[in-house]
């Protein structure tokens, strides 16, 4: 397996896990490790948001015509 993930890729884990764990009758150990394994990813998507929006940018025209880019707030 890749040690690079797409946010998709984690996020549909998460909705898997979540689907497992409110679909399915498991013990306290089974739900721990699901527990365990969603957090995982969502650290993971938590990375790959954060590196995402730091490239996140607004281009802004001058007067002039000239381009320039800002921070996006949002």
């Amino acid at each position: 397996m890749s040690k690079s993930k797409s946010f998709k890729t984690e996020i549909e884990n998460l909705e898997r896990i979540v689907r497992s764990m409110e679909n399915e009758d498991l013990d306290l150990d089974d739900a721990l490790k699901l527990f365990e394994e969603g957090v995982k990813h969502l650290k993971s998507a938590r990375s790959l948001l954060k590196d995402a929006d730091a490239t996140i940018k607004k281009v802004i025209e001058a007067d002039d015509g000239t381009l320039r880019t800002e921070d996006l707030d949002v």
